[in-house]
């Protein structure tokens, strides 16, 4: 049997993507393609009516729809792209329909269920065992057995949990009364994980896929080649910049290694980086997308909803690490290109980042409302959906523009444009329909107005397919949370890692991050985090550790998962791209990657590296000088490691000097007594040994 992690041929007729993800195809072109495509459609159409409140249900009905609409679409969209035959496509529209028949019963039957919370009925807990059972069969289809098995053991401890020794048992709960508790209210499958994914993360999620059909990976694209590209080792830091840039309006990782990876991957090989280098690079700054502000992965807004704090407060504890995250990927692909002496690209045939602006700056519009709206402290669902609109507004209201005359009526016609946007504050969302209806009215009769149309259509298709693993996955926790909820099993492992770090802050942490890392070897980012999270953050916050920064650190950990082997999901991802093993380009990311597993360490000791308050440091020196000091002492940790993993600053290092820089990159991370004063001891002794070679180099 040919391992897993050998590189893999695609078929010249298959896009790179599918070979990682079934769903990375287009829709089938038969009828049953179209119908789902135009399920897809009124899928996003409903999500949006009901986040700009034109359709108000209660939340719960809402959330039962949303997983409605999920589970309609994706089996049977997942039969078709995966050609299976006959009888199955049958099962899988029937497990659709039972997903259409539990949204209905909590739709119809909602205001009863109210008034029987805790008493149900036989026919509610068949229903509940029927939700149960197709989102966990949904979950398993879509992202494979790890989850719904991690979920099933929850499931399993709340029925059987009495049955444990002490401490691990229960008081005991009936069949009744487990099924009511994860199949109705807010706390099992209809939980906060999926609130937000009814909410933000789809609408999040739709914004992306306008943007990127309008053109939004070309200009980033563009602008990454036109800063970076003609600079030493330029393809390699265009993939790191465009990556980050990506990451502002997908948030995904995987989706950010399998769409600008098509481009950069081949780019950087062509230019002599090894296939398992270019592939790591690639895997590391888009992973790094997930914690780029101002619109960071899913994880966000879960943390944001979960800690009950606004979502401006997560982006300002993610935005320095962020921006050190990918200052040290920058740092290793500069120092790869110098070790191999590979030359950026020629400035000649580099696109003008101006020009590029200059032809889609009104791409930038929505994104830089966007980013005012999050930090003036609005709702992300009423930055999402102005962003949303006003992207429509933009795309529909180009093509007519066109067919204006040039000068003072294009002009007036942008302008009221602008000003019908700008009334939502004012009059709501009403207005601003009306503008799209009519948009949409006139694009019918004007040149190139079918194409608009047709773009808009296909980006709520891409949302709502996009939208399906992580709604899928958000549900299933669900069931994980209810657990929680419902027996308070956080409590042991909660008082484990209270009682280890007793002894040991730094075990516990580590501990935590061992946790993160295996449970992220089968589970997307969100259940991890949120998993990982409801353990381990109450026992950090115990022992003296902000809560945003203990949550932080399990959202570090949870992305760079998908990173470290043997699973490594966003490197296998890269890994038919690059041609190369996917053990081989994990290794790679986890080398590029290195302050993505110092800072959240940092930040535990240090906490204005997330510009929270706390800490030894800030409250001897200042919380401004703390700042300053723990993002130099960073900066130059990362700039350490680099240069001892590379071995390369402006010529080969030595052992002795790579050693030297490694231990001065290590104690400046620890936030021990007299680490601090050694590390900067170890780095003045490492540029007095390059001193000295140079000195005794010829000239």
């Amino acid at each position: 049997m040919q391992s897993t992690d050998q590189p893999t041929e695609p078929p010249d007729n298959q896009p790179v993507a599918e070979l990682h993800d079934p769903l990375a195809a287009s829709f089938p072109g038969s009828l049953e393609g179209r119908i789902l495509f135009w399920i897809a459609v009124v899928f996003s159409v409903f999500q949006i009516a009901t986040a700009a409140h034109l359709i108000d249900f209660a939340s719960q009905v809402t959330r039962a729809f949303h997983v409605g609409f999920l589970g309609l679409l994706g089996f049977p969209l997942l039969a078709a792209l995966r050609q299976k035959a006959g009888a199955m496509r049958v099962v899988a529209w029937g497990m659709a329909a039972l997903c259409v028949g539990v949204a209905l019963y909590q739709w119809w039957e909602y205001t009863p269920l109210l008034l029987r919370a805790g008493d149900p009925l036989p026919r509610d807990i068949v229903v509940g065992v029927i939700a149960l059972f197709v989102v966990f069969a949904a979950a398993w289809a879509l992202m494979g057995p790890a989850l719904p098995i991690i979920a099933g053991s929850f499931l399993a401890y709340c029925l059987f949990g009495e049955y444990l020794p002490s401490p691990l048992n229960h008081r005991g709960y009936d069949f009744a009364q487990v099924v009511d508790h994860m199949a109705y209210g807010t706390e099992g499958i209809y939980g906060i994980p999926t609130y937000v994914s009814s909410t933000y993360i789809f609408l999040f999620i739709l914004f992306g896929a306008f943007l990127e059909r309008a053109g939004m990976i070309r200009l980033f694209t563009d602008v990454s080649l036109g800063l970076v590209g003609h600079r030493q080792g330029g393809a390699a830091k265009v993939s790191v910049v465009s990556s980050g840039l990506m990451g502002t309006i997908s948030g995904s990782g995987v989706a950010n290694v399998v769409t600008t990876g098509q481009f950069t991957i081949p780019l950087m090989k062509s230019f002599g980086y090894r296939p398992a280098f270019a592939g790591g690079v690639e895997a590391t700054a888009s992973m790094g997308g997930q914690i780029m502000p101002p619109v960071m992965g899913a994880v966000a807004f879960i943390m944001a909803e979960t800690l009950g704090v606004e979502y401006i407060e997560v982006v300002q504890a993610a935005l320095i690490p962020a921006i050190l995250y990918f200052a040290s990927a920058f740092w290793m692909v500069h120092l790869e290109a110098g070790r191999h002496g590979l030359k950026g690209m020629s400035a000649d045939e580099l696109p003008s980042p101006l020009k590029a602006i200059r032809e889609r700056w009104h791409l930038i519009l929505p994104l830089a409302v966007l980013v005012y709206l999050l930090f003036s402290g609005y709702t992300p669902l009423f930055a999402g959906t102005i962003g949303l609109a006003l992207t429509v507004m933009l795309i529909l209201g180009g093509s007519v523009a066109l067919g204006l005359p040039a000068g003072v009526i294009r002009m007036i016609f942008w302008v009221g444009l602008g000003l019908t946007a700008a009334a939502f504050f004012k009059y709501g969302i009403t207005i601003v329909a009306a503008a799209i209806l009519a948009l949409i009215f006139v694009n019918i009769f004007v040149k190139g107005g079918h194409e608009t149309l047709a773009i808009c259509r296909d980006s709520l298709a891409e949302g709502a397919k996009t939208a399906l693993p992580v709604g899928i996955a958000c549900a299933l926790v669900g069931v994980i949370i209810g657990t929680m909820t419902l027996t308070g099993a956080a409590n042991t492992f909660g008082q484990f890692i209270v009682s280890v770090g007793e002894s040991s802050l730094f075990l516990s942490l580590v501990l935590t991050m061992i946790t993160c890392i295996i449970l992220g070897m089968g589970i997307p980012t969100i259940p991890n985090y949120i998993i990982t999270s409801s353990i381990a953050g109450p026992a950090l916050l115990t022992l003296g550790v902000p809560l945003i920064v203990s949550h932080m650190f399990v959202f570090y950990f949870g992305i760079l998962a998908d990173l470290t082997p043997p699973v490594a999901l966003a490197c296998f991802a890269a890994a038919p791209i690059a041609r190369e093993s996917g053990l081989k380009i994990s290794m790679e990311a986890i080398k590029v990657a290195a302050a993505g597993f110092v800072i959240p360490f940092m930040a535990v000791y240090t906490p204005a590296l997330m510009l929270q308050d706390g800490g030894p440091l800030a409250a001897s020196i200042g919380y401004i000088p703390a700042v300053g000091y723990i993002v130099l002492k960073t900066l130059l940790a990362i700039g350490l490691w680099g240069t001892a993993v590379i071995g390369w600053l402006g010529r080969r290092l030595n052992w002795m000097e790579r050693v030297l820089a490694m231990l001065a990159a290590f104690t400046l991370v620890a936030a021990l007594p007299l680490t601090d004063q050694i590390g900067f001891a170890l780095f003045g002794g490492f540029v007095i040994l390059l001193w000295q070679a140079r000195v005794r180099s010829p000239a």
